[in-house]
């Protein structure tokens, strides 16, 4: 049996046919090079076309680009992201990524631009004001097979600062009072050691030069003596006087 396959690109506007035999009664065709994002209507007809079949297909879009983020300049911020060709292998460089901006204050969505580059300067934000931006694959023809848009808050606090870089302030904050905290305790620490190591070397070497002052070399040992036997002895023995005549005398 002989099929026609007509693939109409409603974006493009153009149409391709293909024909498929087959002597089954199902029949499986791989269209391929549809671009991503796109509009087709396909048509399956018989031979003699007599009958046919259609539907309309919408081809998945590029995805969002990965890791958006926001870097804070003294007039302006800076947009950054990665190359889509990292991870989409029908997406080329030279078709650029398109930047849109919400502004939830006014109200308005803007579109600031298009560039080939992996970033995007944008300038003239006003301090209150909280903005939504958008960064896709560029849109190809009348607005239509566009990427899908990863999005950025920034200012949500109304203070002219990027919330990443709030936390990342506070964080920085945190930091520079629990580091010298630390210092000052290990410092503390390192005193307390050195102290008590002078201490334990004055006490080591009090104790030998009392041990060296107390050593017989002929005994080869330390003599000690408790504190009631030391200096007193002589104070508290009586004192012998002279013999009376009237006192017998006995020499054994």
């Amino acid at each position: 049996q002989l099929y026609a396959v007509a693939v109409k690109d409603l974006v493009r506007k153009t149409d391709k046919i293909y024909k498929v035999k087959s002597r089954n009664s199902t029949v499986e065709y791989t269209i391929k090079k549809l671009e991503p994002g796109g509009k087709y209507h396909v048509i399956v007809q018989l031979g003699n076309m007599s009958k046919e079949s259609s539907m309309k297909i919408n081809t998945v879009p590029l995805s969002a680009p990965d890791a958006l983020k926001i870097i804070t300049e003294n007039d302006h911020i800076l947009l950054f992201w990665k190359s889509l060709a990292l991870k989409e292998s029908n997406f080329n460089e030279s078709r650029g990524y398109e930047i849109h901006m919400f502004d939830s204050l006014m109200n308005i969505t803007a579109y600031l631009g298009n560039t080939t580059d992996n970033f995007f300067k944008v300038s003239n934000l006003k301090i209150g004001h909280n903005y939504s931006f958008t960064v896709q694959a560029r849109c190809l023809y009348g607005g239509q097979m566009c990427g899908e848009p990863a999005t950025l808050l920034y200012d949500e606090l109304g203070t002219g600062k990027d919330s990443s870089a709030t936390e990342s302030g506070r964080a920085t904050d945190v930091a520079a009072i629990v580091v010298p905290v630390l210092f000052l305790l290990l410092v503390t620490l390192g005193i307390g050691f050195v102290v008590l190591y002078m201490r334990h070397r004055r006490l080591q070497n009090s104790f030998t030069a009392f041990a060296n002052s107390h050593y017989s070399s002929r005994l080869g040992s330390a003599i000690f003596s408790s504190g009631d036997d030391l200096g007193d002895e002589d104070d508290e023995a009586p004192m012998i006087t002279g013999f009376s005549d009237d006192v017998p005398m006995v020499i054994a």
